[in-house]
C-alpha cells in the first residue's frame, strides 16, 4: 500500500496512479472543469484570465486542461499557447500538427515501424475475414 499526502489539500491517502491528488480533490477538480466548460460554451471568445475570474479557478489549471487537450480556444480567438518544441501558436495541446507529426515519424522509426507502409484496416476484397474488431463512428 503506498501512502501520499495530496498536493492539494495535503490530508493522506493511498496512491494508486496518476497526480498525487486524493479522490476528493480529484472530484473537486472535475466540479470545477464542468464549470469552466460550461461558461466556455457560453462566452466563446473570452481569454484565460476571463474564465479564471469568473470560475474562481487557478490560471494554471486552466492551462493544465488546454494542455491535456480537454479544453481548447476557438478558431477565432487570438489567444493560444505555444508549441513546446517550435513555439508556433496552437489551440490545444503541447505540440503543433507539424511537430507531432516529426515526433510520431521519430518514434515510429526508433521502434522500426515503417510510416510509409499501408496499414491493414481488415478490408479484404476476396471476402475472408480478417477477425479484427471494428468500431463504427457515429
Amino acid at each position: 500500500m503506498d501512502v501520499r499526502t495530496c498536493k492539494r489539500c495535503k490530508r493522506l491517502f493511498n496512491y494508486i496512479t496518476g497526480p498525487a491528488i486524493c479522490p476528493s480533490c480529484r472530484e473537486e477538480i472535475e466540479q470545477e472543469f464542468q464549470v469552466v466548460k460550461k461558461y466556455i460554451d457560453e462566452n466563446r471568445n473570452c481569454d484565460i484570465n476571463d474564465v479564471a475570474e469568473a470560475c474562481d479557478v487557478d490560471p494554471q489549471q486552466i492551462r493544465q486542461w488546454i494542455r491535456e487537450d480537454r479544453l481548447q480556444f476557438s478558431e477565432d480567438s487570438m489567444v493560444g499557447l505555444n508549441c513546446e518544441s517550435c513555439g508556433a501558436m496552437i489551440r490545444s495541446g503541447r505540440y503543433c500538427d507539424a511537430c507531432r507529426t516529426k515526433l510520431t515519424n521519430g518514434l515510429n522509426r526508433a521502434f522500426g515501424i515503417d510510416p510509409t507502409k499501408k496499414k491493414d484496416d481488415g478490408y479484404n476484397p476476396s471476402g475472408k475475414s480478417s477477425a479484427k474488431m471494428r468500431f463504427l463512428e457515429q
